[in-house]
């Protein structure tokens, strides 16, 4: 499983790395971010790409699981 750390960036910088990161063709990837519209807009490109997302949120942090 892949982990790509986008903590301490902005958009569209997280969207990019995840982009980058499924050309793997891996099953499982973890997106960590630390902020809203990254979160919103992670999670709008993966379910767009056929994955689902499980989010957990701790201290302004957020881990996002996608799976297919």
């Amino acid at each position: 499983m892949t982990t790509i750390d986008a903590r301490g960036l902005s958009c569209p910088e997280p969207v990019i790395m995840t982009r980058k990161a499924l050309k793997s063709k891996e099953n499982r990837y973890t997106v960590l971010v630390d902020n809203v519209a990254s979160r919103e807009n992670v999670t709008r490109f993966a379910e767009s790409q056929g994955f689902r997302v499980k989010l957990t949120e701790e201290s302004g942090q957020y881990r996002l699981e996608l799976s297919k």
